[in-house]
């Protein structure tokens, strides 16, 4: 047990580490003697569990994209909306999902990319089509669709963020981009209840 917990420790230590340096970085340039360097581990105990910079990039992904979206009672699509501003702020303070996007963004246009797009694009069609079922969506609107250009839209917003104030404005932007959107998705009656700019939003993201 008492190795188990060690082992478990060392892979998260090397975990975010590798987060911060390539949030730092970018994926190319990070190094594994700076990620060992920067967790404070051997060579083999980082090989142990990620035998490569990729499968620890790899791995980072996962970790940001392995997330759902709570329950908060007002309505599913409220809560695609405050989970998307609580993504941004992670996006804006938390190495994990910063070292993610650009691992994504790096990798995405090479012969091994390493995009989680399709991972998003999932968890927003499941929340959607919950919407859709509770009435809360036009009937022309198909969840899948409407799923990827909310995450294709999104990418661009926070990478529009990033490169103008290293986003610093993020919120601003991601409330903007749901008043665009809701009008064309919301049932009528619908619309009114919805607040763009999300509820009670923080840095935390709720796991699976």
């Amino acid at each position: 047990m008492v190795k188990q917990e060690r082992a478990a420790r060392t892979r998260a230590s090397v975990l975010r580490a590798g987060a911060e340096v390539i949030a730092a970085r970018g994926y190319e340039g990070a190094t594994i003697a700076e990620i060992l360097e920067h967790a404070g581990v051997t060579k083999g105990a980082m090989y142990f569990h990620f035998p490569s910079k990729q499968a620890l990039a790899q791995a980072v992904i996962e970790e940001q994209t392995n997330v759902r979206v709570e329950q908060g009672g007002v309505s599913r699509l409220q809560d695609a909306v405050d989970f998307s501003h609580k993504v941004g702020v992670a996006l804006r303070d938390d190495p994990l999902f910063q070292a993610g996007t650009r691992i994504a963004v790096e990798t995405g246009f090479g012969q091994d990319p390493m995009v989680p797009y399709q991972d998003w694009s999932e968890l927003f069609r499941g929340v959607f089509s919950e919407a859709q079922h509770a009435g809360e969506l036009l009937p022309t609107i198909d969840p899948g669709e409407t799923a990827e250009l909310f995450v294709a839209s999104y990418l661009g917003t926070q990478l529009f963020s990033q490169a103008s104030t290293n986003r610093a404005d993020i919120s601003g932007w991601v409330a903007r981009l749901w008043q665009h959107l809701l009008p064309g998705m919301a049932a009528p009656g619908v619309l009114a209840r919805i607040d763009p700019h999300g509820r009670a939003v923080s840095a935390s993201v709720e796991a699976v």
